[in-house]
């Protein structure tokens, strides 16, 4: 049976289009805008959330990505999700919530969000799974976006269905603080498999902060006789049953409100959430 195709709707929302030639046929190289203010002057907003009188710079983050894929390979696309999660890096950054912090990310696809988290943090490791070249597309992205990059960035593979991870990988997720992902629950099993992991990253040389950002997506059902989101309900069913059982640590889960300042250009829509997960 042959595999879906799918493609992130943000390519129909904006034109991100450039005319720089990608490394591969059937690749693009998409430039993706954001605004970020000038470091140690208060940002100010307006009543509607926008900036306001302090002009920020406009910077750009290039991405070499596929335009589509098959559903085994989204992380080779960019999705909506890493925009979110990208202005909640530069919000804590510019309140120096990131300054000598490690950061960790995991599905991190074409690495979008670790390039913003490398503005501000002393080290960022941006992982995902070793299949489709993602691994060697994210160090091409971190080529084209050096001049961002203020960080010690190093990419690694990090599989969610194989925990037993070598010494290398675990010295260095014992020292990391903040752990960050979007937009990689669209199937049960991977889903399991990353509540499996955030909760072995937790348990590790405690207190650590996940942030996950994710957005709902809606099927018809039969069963349901509704447009539910299958895959959130099992995010938030495995996340409670792991909370609820974990023994080596206390933790803190809580959805956070949307309410901060939006600095890329992508369409916040109201299926986005974000989710912050402490242990102590």
């Amino acid at each position: 049976m042959p595999e879906y195709t799918v493609t992130s709707e943000i390519y129909e929302e904006y034109d991100y289009t450039s005319n720089i030639t990608p490394s591969a046929n059937g690749n693009v190289i998409s430039e993706f805008p954001f605004l970020l203010p000038i470091t140690g002057q208060t940002a100010k907003f307006d009543e509607d959330g926008d900036l306001d009188a302090v002009r920020p710079k406009r910077k750009v983050i290039r991405i070499e990505h596929s335009p589509k894929t098959a559903i085994s390979l989204v992380g080779r696309q960019v999705w909506r999700g890493a925009f979110l999660l990208g202005d909640w890096l530069i919000h804590l950054g510019l309140k120096g919530e990131l300054s000598n912090k490690n950061v960790l990310e995991l599905g991190a696809g074409t690495g979008v969000t670790s390039i913003v988290a490398a503005l501000f943090a002393e080290k960022v490791v941006c992982t995902d799974i070793n299949v489709g070249g993602i691994l060697d597309l994210i160090n091409l992205n971190a080529k084209y976006n050096k001049d961002l990059i203020k960080s010690h960035f190093s990419v690694m593979p990090l599989d969610f269905t194989d925990t037993a991870w070598s010494s290398k990988l675990n010295n260095v997720i014992k020292e990391v603080d903040f752990i960050i992902a979007a937009d990689v629950i669209y199937d049960d099993d991977v889903t399991a498999a990353f509540i499996s992991t955030i909760q072995k990253i937790l348990n590790l040389k405690p207190p650590k902060t996940v942030y996950v950002v994710l957005e709902k997506r809606y099927v018809f059902t039969i069963e349901h006789l509704d447009c539910v989101a299958p895959c959130y309900e099992t995010f938030l069913t495995l996340l409670d049953k792991v909370k609820s059982e974990n023994v080596h640590s206390t933790w803190t889960v809580e959805q956070l409100p949307l309410d901060f300042p939006k600095y890329f250009t992508y369409d916040r829509v109201k299926d986005l959430v974000l989710w912050k997960i402490s242990s102590k």
